[in-house]
């Protein structure tokens, strides 16, 4: 409501009006300012907030309006011939400068528009931050790094199912929120917490290729008010956040789908976009990333139906594409202890095991019919298939309700997990004998259906059920639910925990990531950037 009258209201309108028509004549005459209107605002209660603020651009003042007769040069009617050619040809080098520099303008608008493909140091993705928040980011990123934590695999042999999944429940059932704050700008879209056990530090990807980092046990930081007092931001704890626009321009098209650290120490990490920009792909949209344990190659899906292998020691024209599906392949993910084997999902309804042994010998007597000779279309993949070069590529084809959403192998290598818009979780148990054969997979029902709604609509991020990478304890995995908790379940199928508190969360917790070292440890981002870090409450 606001504090002014209606006459208070149309006064300061029409010497706004005023202003502006006198400004438009060139007349300046005192007026007096235009007071701004305050209004009242209702006030709800909202997740703590970061402590930080955030900065935001200053647009640069407009000049100052200047009628076509003032910027006119005045024109002394008296001046010599030598003096009226000096004059013109200055106006001439004035007016070439001018439109030099309009020029140069618009090209360095054009270029910041553009997707950035190269490699980024820290500094150009944090130009925006002030040398406090800097410097604490240092201070964060040299504890992560000052040991390798490279990725472990496998998992505990000889475990009793009913004892292990207890475990899990007594341990899980426990975790609470104990930290929570804004992290991202915008909607999550992608999660991944890092191995150092000694630091809950989790980056988060925003649908505008903005990366926030969160060092969610940090101590909070404090702000000075306008008296000079110090006081903490919330009680609650929040810890520290810093976000860094690692995708450009800002936009959808941007999004981060996909984040992950390096297998081999983690001190790296790669991010994939909407944009293209894990490397130049044209404009195929990278849904996925994943990197065999070695850490020397990467696969990417995209939605273009692609599978792309890129050899990170090589240069990236070396890049060999195959189109394995006539539609957007949603996920990719590599067997952690057979890296010859790949698991697809694909809006085609399918999931699809790959041995990469055999798709990788496409080639030679493989005309490709595109510009590039690495580049390998359905077509060519079909024939291929068909042909006894290509048996035993395809290792397995299970066709699903509706598009698959999601699929990846467990930390041990021996399970997957698939997500679908058909709202089924369907997990499949493989031997140790189909994965060491070098014939297609025995045709089989998943080993355990679990009935999960999975229509997050238009404004919640794509449910995409994830295991546990900590490969101590029996295989479980984590995944948003419309009802505004957290699910973990066993490898089993089995619900161990449903974390959900509704005095501090208020929207669907859709993009989860748990702890590859720390067994209660899982962190979880909603649709407006807030994320939540679910730990005991007596650590």
């Amino acid at each position: 409501m606001s504090d002014y009258s209606d006459y208070e209201l149309e006064r300061e309108a029409n010497i706004a009006k005023n202003r502006a028509l006198l400004a438009d004549l060139d007349v300046t005459v005192d007026l007096p300012p235009v007071k701004k209107q305050t209004k009242t605002v209702r006030t709800s209660a909202k997740p703590v907030q970061p402590a930080k603020r955030t900065k935001r651009e200053r647009e640069a003042p407009a000049p100052a309006r200047q009628s076509a007769r003032l910027r006119k040069p005045v024109v002394d009617p008296n001046e010599s011939p030598a003096k009226k050619r000096k004059r013109e040809k200055e106006e001439e080098e004035r007016r070439a400068k001018e439109e030099e520099e309009r020029l140069e303008a618009e090209e360095q608008a054009r270029q910041a528009k553009k997707p950035r493909h190269h490699e980024l140091d820290l500094l150009d993705v944090t130009e925006e931050l002030d040398p406090t928040e800097l410097a604490a980011l240092r201070s964060t990123f040299s504890t992560a790094i000052r040991n390798t934590h490279p990725r472990r695999v496998g998992g505990p042999d000889d475990v009793k199912d009913k004892a292990a999944i207890a475990e899990l429940r007594e341990k899980l059932g426990k975790l609470k929120v104990v930290s929570r704050a804004k992290v991202t700008q915008d909607r999550v879209y992608s999660a991944a917490y890092h191995p150092d056990p000694t630091k809950d530090l989790i980056f988060f990807g925003d649908k505008h290729g903005q990366l926030g980092i969160w060092d969610a046990q940090a101590p909070s930081d404090e702000i000075a008010d306008a008296d000079g007092e110090v006081s903490v931001v919330a009680d609650e704890k929040s810890g520290k956040s810093w976000r860094l626009q690692v995708h450009w321009p800002a936009t959808s098209h941007s999004s981060i789908s996909n984040i992950k650290f390096d297998p081999t120490d983690s001190h790296s990490v790669y991010t994939s976009s909407y944009d293209c920009t894990v490397f130049s792909m044209d404009d195929a949209l990278i849904t996925c990333i994943d990197l065999p344990v070695t850490g020397s190659e990467m696969w990417i899906s995209d939605a273009e139906g692609g599978l792309t292998h890129l050899d990170l020691r090589e240069d990236k024209s070396k890049a060999r594409w195959f189109q394995v599906s006539n539609e957007k392949v949603g996920s990719v993910s590599v067997n952690p202890t057979a890296p010859h084997y790949l698991v697809t999902a694909s809006n085609s309804r399918a999931m699809r095991i790959w041995d990469t042994r055999k798709l990788q010998n496409i080639g030679g007597d493989s005309a490709s019919e595109t510009e590039n000779p690495n580049d390998f279309n359905q077509n060519i993949i079909e024939e291929y298939l068909g042909s006894p070069k290509g048996k035993g590529c395809l290792r397995a084809d299970w066709q699903h309700g509706k598009s698959v959403s999601s699929a990846y192998w467990d930390p041990s290598g021996k399970s997957v997990l698939s997500t679908c818009y058909d709202d089924l979780l369907r997990l499949w148990e493989f031997s140790g004998s189909v994965l060491k054969s070098t014939s297609t997979f025995p045709s089989s029902r998943p080993s355990n259906q679990i009935r999960h709604s999975c229509q997050t609509g238009r404004w919640v991020t794509v449910f995409k059920a994830q295991w546990s990478p900590n490969p101590d304890y029996y295989p479980h995995f984590t995944v948003g639910n419309m009802e505004r908790s957290l699910d973990i379940y066993s490898g089993k199928g089995e619900l161990v925990a449903r974390l959900a508190d509704r005095t501090k969360i208020s929207a669907v917790q859709a993009v989860t990531c748990s702890h590859p070292n720390v067994l209660e440890r899982v962190a979880s981002g909603n649709a407006s950037g807030r994320c939540v870090l679910w730990a005991p409450a007596d650590m």
